[in-house]
């Protein structure tokens, strides 16, 4: 039996409404600042969420768009990315163009911090599918963000385990579940020791990750986590005979000795380098963690695989970055002219593009005339853009999701802590909890 590790609590309710409606009025309000924004000849200011190497891709792209149009670009790579947003936010002083996460929609409009977008005055719109530009409403129904790039979860597998020990790629649960177990039990890196195991899983609460992963098997055992029950109101559906049977396949590789690399539901993906490091033979992540992958182990060490058929389905966990025009700038024709670049096929390629310093900031290209196995060469990034255009899911993006998938991190945290829990009880508890979360951004039915 495994023990409850100690959890933090989000922050909800009535705080947190208060400062995001504070912030918007701040901001809303901020159109005449003497900030840089109004210095029309300023170079246009453009953040992104990126470590050094990615950022070196994003300045490609922007060296780029100056040739092309003669306007000159600020970039900056921001690690801490909404710890200093949130700075500038209180100054008045928003960037230009944000590049982040497309799960933060919500979050950010609720706060004043987008301005909305004519999606039909965006050339080159008309290359980006009607389904993903759906994905950039907010909950009036306007559009907050232009697609940048997307990705589908994939099922990574020790190629050169499975075949060592003369195993067929896993077909569907009971098969992923029996591979494994043999990845623990049978010895597959040859050295004579016990000390390979099964799953990778970064099961910690903290910001939700066993929530982030465990979703795309909660979709395909049927069962869901949160849905639209009316304009601009949404419910909790976490508590279904579905989502418990997940649960209980998700619980058995827990308790199944090496399964699952021990200690995982301390685990972040930050704290998980098991796979990398030939301790663990299967991993579902994003295709982001390819090109270290590849160095790391090599390609012949491993592959993405089909994802493996729950008893509903293949469906896997989709997710992307945005393109968010910063409220208050006076640059609404730069803006634009940018947005229009980066989902033009000649940035989605260099973004796509890995170099020996360089990573790719473009996963699965928004652009529908590129596809991108072809653009790289490798049938890999065919098999994901397939299960992201064909059966994939995200989270709610109109919504502030995350305080929600913080409540589903802590709440199968705790189900998976024990191998008797109650998972009925269990499931209750976190239904209530998603539902009090709903309330208190005012979206419940």
């Amino acid at each position: 039996m495994r023990t409850s590790q100690t959890r933090s609590l989000p922050v909800r309710g009535a705080v947190a409404v208060v400062s995001a409606l504070v912030v918007a009025g701040t901001l809303n309000a901020c159109g005449g600042s003497d900030s840089k924004n109004a210095d029309s000849a300023a170079p246009l200011e453009v953040w992104s969420r990126s470590a050094p190497d990615p950022a070196k891709t994003y300045e490609e792209i922007m060296a780029a768009f100056t040739k092309k149009t003669g306007i000159k670009v600020d970039y900056k790579g921001v690690i801490e990315f909404d710890t200093q947003l949130q700075a500038r936010a209180s100054s008045k002083d928003l960037p230009d163009v944000m590049i982040n996460d497309a799960g933060l929609l919500g979050a950010y409009q609720s706060q004043g911090y987008l301005t909305k977008i004519d999606k039909g005055s965006i050339s080159g719109g008309d290359q980006i599918s009607d389904e993903t530009w759906a994905q950039n409403q907010g909950l009036d129904g306007a559009t907050y963000g232009v697609p940048f790039s997307r990705q589908a979860f994939g099922t990574l597998v020790r190629s050169d385990w499975r075949k060592k020990l003369g195993l067929p790629q896993p077909k569907n649960w009971e098969e992923l579940a029996a591979l494994a177990n043999a990845f623990a039990t049978k010895d597959p890196d040859g050295n004579g020791k016990a000390d390979t195991y099964g799953m990778v899983v970064p099961g910690s609460s903290k910001k939700g990750y066993i929530g982030w992963w465990a979703a795309s098997y909660i979709w395909q055992a049927g069962g869901d986590i949160v849905e639209k029950a009316g304009d601009a109101k949404y419910k909790s559906v976490i508590n279904t005979p579905q989502t418990k049977t997940a649960l209980e396949w998700i619980r058995t590789q827990f308790c199944t000795p090496g399964n699952v690399v021990p200690g995982s539901l301390n685990l972040t993906t930050a704290e998980t380098p098991f796979f990398g490091e030939g301790k663990a033979g299967i991993y579902l992540t994003g295709p982001y963690t390819f090109n270290g992958y590849d160095k790391q182990l090599g390609k012949d060490k491993y592959e993405v695989i089909p994802m493996p058929k729950g008893p509903a389905g293949t469906t896997t966990l989709a997710e992307g970055e945005n393109i968010y025009f910063g409220a208050g700038s006076k640059k609404a024709d730069q803006q634009k002219a940018l947005a229009e670049f980066l989902i033009s096929p000649e940035a989605q390629q260099i973004g796509m593009a890995a170099t020996t310093t360089n990573q790719p900031v473009v996963r699965i290209p928004v652009n529908k005339t590129l596809d991108a196995g072809t653009v790289r060469k490798d049938p890999r990034w065919t098999l994901v853009q397939d299960e992201y255009t064909k059966d994939s899911k995200s989270f709610i993006w109109a919504i502030n999701f995350q305080p929600i998938r913080q409540a589903l991190g802590e709440g199968i945290n705790q189900m998976m802590s024990s191998c008797t829990s109650d998972l009925d009880a269990g499931l209750k508890s976190l239904d209530t909890a998603i539902t009090a979360e709903l309330t208190s951004q005012d979206l419940a039915e």
